[in-house]
């Protein structure tokens, strides 16, 4: 059906378990299929009466069950795998959202262009629309502007004229502590420590009433908590402070979540800078891992700033800076403005010995750039001969591979490179190159003695080595 009547519109929409798509055909019917990586398309329930595209529509997923909530005119359907159900209707009455949180009057008569539904969120799947509205353009005249949401793990993007902005549910810990007149342990924590800084007594009056019921390592645990959903580093900084000041009347209280939520929030402060612009938030940070943080941006070659995270955190070498440095030089080969000379010195200062780097690796990159004599510049570097022959033998360079296999000292490599030798060349040249090579001749020599016995005799005769050549046919004698 997608292929008969072609694809009107399609979304993407991520849950705990995958990928999904959903698509909407010219024909107004919906197919959704849950995991991209295993596409199976599955038809959902046609609407009935539809006879133009949904004004808006968007994909909820929760608990691994997958709807589609679409509207036409003032009406709201709800599609599920086996039905169709009006969720409200002006025509039937038939309502089903009972529970109204709160009512906000937008004041906009035209119905909305965009249904998003970002995931992720405890309470359920959250909902975001996005109308079009009139605005002055520079030039003065009047013109339509689009409010796009994008959905996002636990928060949508909101982009519209000029500016960027996210919408995210108030996580527990922040409503506790900055709700108007809370008691919670965590907001008594924080006034205590700003009425300690303006040298009050009330500081203590505060403190003593949290330990009276007992409550000062909860107050310090959500202060902490709280400073990791903040995105100002002030407000940031008002929760440690307090959550350190409370850790002073505590006995043998673990510091371990205090110092891994510092280190979090400078890593995220850091990549949240508008000359970075990644803005992510705590929550995304931990789902993410430092790994994927470090390579997003490794792919927008941000390497300065990967480096710097990888030392402030400690990560191993090969885990952390050797791999970022190993990005960078397979980034730096493919820079044309600068000679082979010039990339492989430069690429050499900066990795010098560092463990984990295979110039193997760089090389091969280089040469699948065109950039053959950088390449072998670069293996010049690869202390492992292993990692070097293949890759030489690759690039048509036989005889340095035998080179460097017999400077290696491994006979399994050298017998490699010398049959490759065999199967590459003509039968004269063959030999010719291996009288060149005594060490690769001697070691052919036995080869053939086992396995190739006429070969020898030719490279007897190709020696005019008499003496063997006579042992040679007296052994064949007697065989």
């Amino acid at each position: 059906e997608v292929l008969q009547n072609h694809v009107l519109e399609a979304k993407v929409f991520h849950t705990e378990y995958g990928t999904g798509v959903a698509i909407l055909t010219g024909a107004h019917r919906f197919s959704l299929a849950t995991n991209i990586d295993d596409l199976k398309l599955r038809r959902m329930p046609e609407v009935p009466g539809l006879q133009k595209p949904p004004s808006c529509w968007a994909v909820l997923s929760q608990d691994r069950v997958t709807i589609i909530l679409l509207a036409v005119g003032q009406d709201l359907f709800l599609l599920d795998n086996t039905s169709c159900s009006v969720v409200v209707s002006d025509h039937s009455g038939s309502v089903l959202l009972q529970e109204k949180l709160c009512e906000f009057n937008s004041s906009i008569r035209s119905p909305p262009r965009q249904m998003v539904c970002p995931t992720g969120w405890k309470s359920g799947p959250g909902l975001c629309l996005g109308w079009r509205w009139p605005r002055s353009h520079p030039t003065g005249e009047r013109c339509q502007h689009r409010l796009s949401w994008v959905p996002a793990w636990q928060q949508g993007w909101c982009l519209c004229w000029g500016s960027l902005s996210m919408s995210f549910p108030c996580p527990e810990a922040s409503q506790e502590i900055f709700r108007i007149a809370s008691m919670a342990p965590g907001a008594l924590l924080l006034e205590a420590q700003k009425e300690y800084e303006k040298e009050s007594q009330k500081a203590d009056e505060y403190l003593r009433e949290i330990k009276d019921q007992k409550l000062l390592p909860e107050a310090v645990s959500q202060c902490i908590e709280a400073a990791g959903y903040e995105h100002e580093p002030d407000t940031q900084k008002s929760l440690l402070r307090a959550a350190s000041f409370g850790k002073c009347f505590i006995d043998k209280f673990p510091p371990e979540s205090f110092v891994r939520m510092c280190q979090d929030l400078r890593v995220l402060n850091a990549v949240r800078d508008y000359q970075i612009g990644v803005p992510l938030t705590f929550t995304q940070y931990k789902r993410l891992t430092i790994e994927v943080l470090l390579d997003r941006l490794v792919l927008r070659r941000l390497y300065p700033l990967a480096i710097r995270i990888c030392e402030y955190l400690r990560l191993s070498e090969i885990q952390g800076v050797s791999r970022i440095l190993a990005h960078w030089a397979c980034y730096k080969v493919q820079q044309k403005d600068k000679s082979d000379e010039e990339v492989a010195h430069a690429i050499n200062q900066k990795l010098g010995d560092t463990p984990g780097i295979s110039y193997s690796e760089i090389a091969a990159r280089a040469y699948d750039c065109g950039r053959t004599e950088l390449a072998i510049k670069l293996l010049e570097y690869e202390p492992r001969s292993g990692e070097q022959v293949p890759l030489l033998l690759k690039m048509k360079r036989s005889k340095l591979a035998l080179s460097k296999a017999i400077e290696s000292g491994d006979t399994d490599l050298v017998y490699t490179v010398v049959l490759h030798l065999k199967n590459e060349l003509n039968r004269g040249t063959f030999f010719m190159t291996l009288q060149n090579q005594p060490v690769a001749l001697s070691l052919y020599r036995q080869f053939c003695k086992h396995q190739e016995r006429e070969t020898l005799k030719d490279l007897y005769n190709q020696d005019d080595n008499h003496q063997e050549l006579g042992n040679f046919h007296v052994h064949s004698s007697y065989s």
